[in-house]
């Protein structure tokens, strides 16, 4: 395996970090004020304001694979990774580049796997960022862990479908740019279970469309984006909004939820290594008794067990990302699997040393740490609980003793 960075990567990981810190860490305390000041679910003007840079700065869409380079540089999924790492030391930074979820996965099912009038009205304004999306798949009634327990249904009637059901963590719904939606629901349920479902594309805007509240991430309310319980009740789209075919919801959420998870790992590692450097600047500007408590030796054992775990998750994200381009998702599911146990679990861990090692600070917006946590907490349930990724890895193990 070749973990080396091209040449393509490396002049892009360069830009990528001079971005940051000329456009996006000087930015961090405006943008905090912004989100806190007038109408929260409006656009942050910081952001927009350094999309049009980004996008001259040839840092767009960062995330699309080789064939679409006419609106990006056309990356691997191994040469996107560091990228998506350097843009993981902020938590709002990708969407700067075009390249946060889930915008990233809903182009990603449009470019795969869309017909041509859905990316004609709906992939262009995505890349183009003139519009936002959402992707609607679980549900408050069952446990959409298991996605084949998921009740909403789309009916055929005529020349339309009909959808009916009860969705929730809708992320990014809250966002007045938001115009479409991706639905995930039963077109059969009488078929064998992974093809029962379907995915429909659900302009918001659709009569019978309803959001019922907001779900906030600890106290977060993560505005503009949000995470929205929605409702649709005899919700009626043309057939044409189908994407791919009647019972085709699973294979496009594999091919969706692959790439998805490469790159909230990737932002999971700089999370942490933005935790590690936070930690580490604070232990040596505080003093307590008698001394930096950088010299105490219980912080050396943390700050070497986070370089350690930061360097083996980054290998296993980096061999995951080769597998994926060389032999394919399918081949790769084991990796992908184990290093989305591994990433959020370590970043957590890793802020959480740093929020101890601000004392009181820690835990309040001063320092970002808190929200930080709030975010790769809620990864460990986000595309899949720990428990079914360890559930498939040692299923995956112990065929091989068969």
């Amino acid at each position: 395996m070749h973990f080396d960075y091209s040449d393509k990567t490396k002049d892009l990981m360069e830009r990528l970090e001079h971005f940051m810190d000329k456009h996006i860490y000087p930015n961090e305390e405006t943008y905090a004020q912004q989100v806190a000041e007038g109408d929260r679910w409006t656009p942050i003007q910081v952001i927009e304001d350094l999309k049009p840079l980004a996008r001259d700065a040839g840092l767009w869409n960062l995330f699309l694979p080789k064939d679409y380079e006419t609106v990006s540089p056309g990356l691997t999924n191994l040469e996107y990774a560091p990228l998506a790492e350097i843009m993981g030391r902020v938590m709002w930074s990708s969407e700067v580049f075009n390249c946060s979820a889930p915008d990233t996965g809903n182009m990603e099912v449009l470019a795969r796997y869309g017909s041509p009038e859905q990316q004609e009205t709906w992939l262009k304004p995505l890349l183009t960022g003139e519009i936002r999306s959402a992707f609607a798949m679980t549900e408050p009634d069952v446990a959409s862990s298991d996605a084949t327990n998921i009740e909403s249904s789309i009916t055929a009637d005529g020349d339309d479908y009909v959808i009916n059901g009860r969705k929730w963590w809708t992320s990014g719904l809250g966002d007045p740019r938001c115009k479409i939606l991706i639905f995930m629901g039963k077109t059969d349920p009488a078929a064998p279970k992974h093809i029962q479902q379907s995915q429909i594309l659900v302009p918001v805007d659709t009569p019978g469309v309803e959001v019922k509240r907001h779900l906030p991430v600890f106290g977060y309310d993560d505005a503009p984006h949000g995470h929205m319980e929605v409702t649709f009740t005899d919700v009626r789209v043309p057939a044409g909004n189908m994407i791919l075919g009647p019972g085709r919801g699973f294979e496009i959420a594999q091919g969706r939820l692959g790439p998805g998870r490469i790159h909230h790992c990737m932002r999971s590692i700089g999370a942490a290594e933005r935790a590690l450097e936070k930690m580490c600047k604070r232990l040596k500007a505080r003093v307590a008794f008698g001394g930096p408590i950088a010299d105490q030796s219980i912080w050396h054992e943390r700050i070497a067990q986070a370089r350690c775990e930061i360097e083996q998750a980054r290998l296993l994200t980096l061999k995951a990302a080769y597998m994926m381009d060389t032999v394919g998702n399918k081949e790769a599911r084991r990796e992908i699997a184990m290093i989305k146990v591994v990433a959020p679990n370590l970043s957590c861990k890793v802020i959480d040393w740093a929020i101890q090692a601000h004392g009181g600070g820690g835990v309040s917006d001063d320092f970002g740490l808190a929200g930080m946590y709030a975010g790769q907490r809620t990864l460990r349930l986000a595309d899949g609980p720990d428990e079914v990724h360890r559930n498939a890895i040692a299923k995956m193990e112990l065929r091989s003793y068969n």
